[in-house]
């Protein structure tokens, strides 16, 4: 039996509650065991080479996201085969090196990266083409081991492959999230419209890059972390307006209204935007925080009949602020989630590999710095070091 590395949230060691982070452990390697588990035919063995950490994995990190997925899944392994523990991740790009009998499409050698949605291909949804809010979907990294690991274990329907003479290996294994932001930006038409976008985290910053190359003419950004800000500047977006949290930063006024209704708009971005916009306000928004007031503040960004896309999660009840302004202004909501297969994948492709948009450049030299600190290899793993990546870098690799 061969032993690999990887990251891991392990259940007979740690309780949910009270612990954090994830184990660096040695585990026995991915096998295809046709004779044993005939379903293995379906199935190739990656090696990993570079893997993405993005916000899921924080919050599984802190154990902030993702509980009952995590813990009901390995219950049903403890029942199986006995394994307690989720190898985390779900962005990632590697190499073939074993396939299943029945693997069609792809072979060994080939470099692929995987979409994170195992999808079960017979429920309704999937039958109709809609594959990415299929009913019984399991997800790499939460409840399907992911690719936090020198080798991966994932099912041919997911495999999308990639020509690295065109798309350098590091951006690669980006094209999973990069995907939420082509899957939002492919929702009503940019050419020539005016955009808000609201959350300059990593799918806000890839999505200013799709949407300017999707033909936006106009990209305001609003965004608390002055990096963040200053990260989207040097990618391309027009202008990014502040937004100011804490209640003592707020203007008179403003700061009791936060208090007595945290949910509410922030009236400084929105009168911003507004000017930006010549009174009219912006064609869409682009919701990517998850917070109430953020969308909140789309509804009084957003022009009469404008559009607004909703990306950022949170659990919880909603409020609307003036549910009578969302009807009278006639605006169009479209929720996001995840990427339409494989629409948003030959987007994405197509974004990739046309040099004249700059965006594999923007994403390697400026996301990721040029590897500057950004790309960890396994052998320096430490909870300490993976901290400091989290807090230091809007995006990180892991190298295996």
């Amino acid at each position: 039996m061969n032993f690999m590395k990887a990251l891991v949230f392990d259940k007979s060691k740690f309780n949910w509650e009270n612990s954090r982070g994830f184990e660096l452990v040695d585990i026995p390697e991915p096998v295809l065991d046709e004779k044993n588990n005939p379903g293995d035919a379906d199935y190739v063995i990656m090696k990993v080479y570079y893997a993405g950490v993005c916000g899921t994995d924080k919050g599984i990190w802190n154990r902030q996201a993702f509980r009952d997925a995590i813990l009901n899944t390995i219950d049903d392994q403890i029942k199986n085969n006995g394994k307690p523990y989720r190898i985390i991740g779900h962005e990632f790009f590697g190499e073939i090196v074993k396939i299943g009998s029945r693997v069609k499409g792809v072979g060994v050698g080939d470099f692929v990266s995987c979409e994170s949605h195992v999808v079960c291909q017979k429920c309704y949804n999937c039958l109709r083409g809609e594959k990415h809010v299929c009913t019984n979907e399991k997800i790499l990294g939460i409840s399907h081991d992911g690719g936090f690991a020198e080798f991966a274990k994932v099912p041919q329907h997911i495999l999308w492959k990639t020509d690295t003479g065109k798309i350098r290996p590091e951006v690669a294994a980006m094209q999973e999230p990069f995907g939420n932001a082509v899957h939002a930006g492919s929702k009503v038409d940019l050419k020539d419209k005016t955009v808000a976008i609201f959350g300059l985290g990593p799918i806000g910053m890839f999505l200013t890059l799709v949407v300017k190359g999707l033909g936006a003419k106009l990209i305001i950004g609003v965004e608390p972390n002055p990096i963040a800000a200053d990260m989207a500047k040097k990618l391309g977006i027009d202008y990014v307006i502040p937004l100011r949290q804490e209640i003592s930063n707020l203007p008179t006024g403003q700061a009791g209204k936060r208090q007595e209704k945290p949910y509410a708009h922030d009236q400084t971005v929105a009168d911003e935007i507004k000017k930006i916009t010549n009174g009219v306000g912006v064609d869409v928004s682009f919701e990517m925080a998850g917070f109430n007031s953020s969308v909140n503040n789309c509804l009084y960004a957003t022009r009469r009949g404008g559009e607004i896309i909703l990306f950022g999660i949170k659990q919880g009840d909603f409020v609307f602020e003036d549910y009578n302004r969302l009807i009278v202004h006639g605006f169009t909501f479209h929720a996001v989630i995840g990427r339409q297969l494989w629409q948003t994948w030959e987007t994405t492709r197509r974004l990739f590999e046309d040099p004249s948009n700059q965006i594999q450049e923007k994403l390697f030299n400026v996301i990721l710095d040029r590897g500057n600190r950004t790309i960890l290899p396994i052998s320096k793993y430490t909870k300490e070091r993976f901290e400091e990546m989290m807090q230091e870098h809007p995006k990180f690799l892991i190298q295996f």
